[in-house]
This record gives structure tokens, sequence and C-alpha cells, in this order.
């Protein structure tokens, strides 16, 4: 492990959060991922403001107390709807912060005209976020890729981040990989496009008054440590979802947290498991976010197999963790 430069306390400053990812980052996951960070900013997934407004609030704004801080990210493009999506989410929900999505490349975004193509409009992008801005008394924030298609070099991402920072917006995390609008699916997007590093530093060394969060790529430690002092923050992605316990690590390293065995935190989510099931809920929607805590470890493939499988029929929610604890004795492999 490389020495990091910062001193422990200001070290202990900067921001790690969890990137909002669709289909993964739901209440659950949130709660699973408090456990293994406690001092980690959780992001919803993006919820657009048609849902919010029209549709079933509590399905997709609902939270446990728990996972404060968490953020709303939002996605549209009409400013009188994300500013009365974002007062709803903070006046009736408690939301610690919203952000507003320009990276998200998929087909269906763009249609709803919101995400990344959204790069390309930084007058329209300053009118929202200035709209939640006069709206809500919490942060707003956006968070955007470097460039989108052709339009990739330093130049394009100055001017957008200079005219939204205008309206007033303090906070951007950049995801350090342009977007293709057409031709790239969202998974290839999140991997075909080179990381582009050198471009989010220049960002942070010509505006050192935003706060500059740092995405894309990043899934060891050196790396949280090198971008620590660089950036004011860390945002961890796909590591987070299939390394979860990365984020313990992370949090011993940084804030020397005692880590937690696996074991204690299974043990510790039956409470939660338990609750959901009563509630008519699956045991499946909470697991299958669980699945990557033994990554890398003996036996790992028999825990998923229990793990994903039996969930989808089990009801028995004490029970069947303790055969997942009986068959894969994490204590011993941590």
């Amino acid at each position: 492990m490389k020495n990091h430069s910062l001193p422990n306390a200001e070290l202990s400053t900067k921001q790690l959060s969890i990137a909002p990812m669709m289909e993964w980052t739901d209440r659950h996951c949130r709660y699973f991922h408090r456990l293994l960070s406690p001092h980690a900013v959780l992001y919803t997934e993006m919820v657009t403001t048609g849902a919010i407004i029209h549709g079933d609030q509590d399905r997709h704004l609902s939270y446990n107390a728990a996972e404060h801080p968490v953020v709303l990210q939002l996605g549209g493009s009409d400013p009188q709807d994300l500013a009365t999506a974002a007062k709803i989410a903070h006046e009736k929900y408690g939301y610690d912060e919203i952000n507003l999505n320009c990276g998200c490349p998929s087909d269906r975004v763009q249609r709803g005209k919101f995400g990344a193509c959204l790069m390309n409009e930084p007058e329209l992008v300053a009118n929202c976020v200035g709209a939640m801005i006069n709206a809500v008394p919490i942060p707003v924030t956006v968070k955007c890729r470097i460039g989108v298609d052709d339009s990739d070099d330093y130049n394009f991402l100055n001017e957008f981040i200079t005219r939204v920072k205008n309206i007033g917006c303090k906070t951007f995390i950049i995801h350090a990989r342009k977007a293709w609008l057409n031709g790239l699916s969202p998974k290839e997007n999140r991997e075909i496009p080179p990381l582009q590093y050198d471009l989010a530093e220049r960002t942070k060394h010509e505006h050192p008054d935003l706060s500059i969060m740092l995405n894309g790529g990043i899934n060891n430690i050196d790396q949280v440590f090198e971008f620590m002092n660089k950036f004011d923050g860390v945002m961890i992605g796909r590591e987070a979802y299939h390394n979860p316990y990365f984020l313990a690590q992370i949090e011993h390293e940084i804030w020397s947290t005692p880590m937690p065995s696996r074991r204690d935190i299974l043990a510790r989510m039956i409470p939660y498991i338990e609750r959901h099931v009563a509630q008519g809920g699956k045991i499946h929607h909470i697991t299958r976010h669980m699945l990557g805590l033994v990554n890398g470890l003996p036996r790992a493939k028999i825990y998923r197999q229990k793990m994903g499988g039996e969930s989808l029929t089990r009801t028995d929610v004490v029970q069947f963790m303790a055969e997942i604890l009986e068959i894969c004795p994490l204590d011993q492999l941590d």
C-alpha cells in the first residue's frame, strides 16, 4: 500500500460516496452499505421528476433513517419540475442533498432529455440547478461526465462547469469518462471510453473554490488515497457493489474504523430482512445486494449459489441466514 501524503486529520475530512446505480442502489442496498461504511454518503438510484410528481412517492423516496447522509439523484430537464421534486424530497422525506444527473447515456434517458445529453445544454442545466437552489435549503449538486461524443476536450468541460457554477452550484461529481450518446450501451459507456483523470484534475486546479469529487474506475485503496490527495472526495461505483467489503477497508484505512467481520455484517442484516419479510417483502429483495460480500474468498461460489438461489423461495429468515453462516464460516475467512 502506498503512503498517503495528507495528514490523517485532513484526509478524514474528504468525502467518500457510493455512486447512484440503476437497479442496484435501492434502499436495501444502501442500508447494507451503511453497515459497511458509517462515513459514506449514499445515493439513491436516479429517480425521474415524473415518478415523484405523478407516481408513488413512497415507493421511490422512502428510506431507512440509518441511511443518512443520503442524496436523492434526480433525472429531469424541466426547471419547475425539478424544483417541485426537490421540494418534495426535502420537505416530506428529509433528504440531505439533491443531485442532478448529467451523466447517464442510456437511450431511454436521452429520450427524456436528461442525463449526459444535458452537458450539451449548460444554460438549461444552470436554469435547472438554479430553480432547485431557490426551492430547497439543502445542497444541490451535479454529476456529469468529462464530455459527450466528440465534445470531449477541457474547454467543453470547463464551459459546462463554469456556467453551472455561476448559478450557485458548489459541488460537482465528475465521472472521468466521456459518454457516447449513440452506438454504445450504458455498460459499454462505463468501460470503453478511456478514463481521463487529468481533465477532472485540471478542473479542480482551475476551480479551487469548488468541491470536486472523482468517479470512475476506482477499485483499490491506493487509488482512494491518491485521488483524495487531489480531489475533495471519491465516489466508488461498481466496486462497492461487486466487492462491498472494500468499503469497510476504506473506512478502516481513512477513519480508523474497526473492520467488522463479514459474519457480523450478515448478523446485523437479519433483523432488517425480518422486518422486510414481515411487511410482505421477499428475502431476495435484500440478499441480491449481498452476493459480493465474500468476493474472492474460498467457498464464495457456494455462498452465492445459496444466497442468490434459495432466497427466491425461502421465507424463514433466521433459519436461512443460519444456514448461510454454516456453509460459509466467514469469520475464519476474514
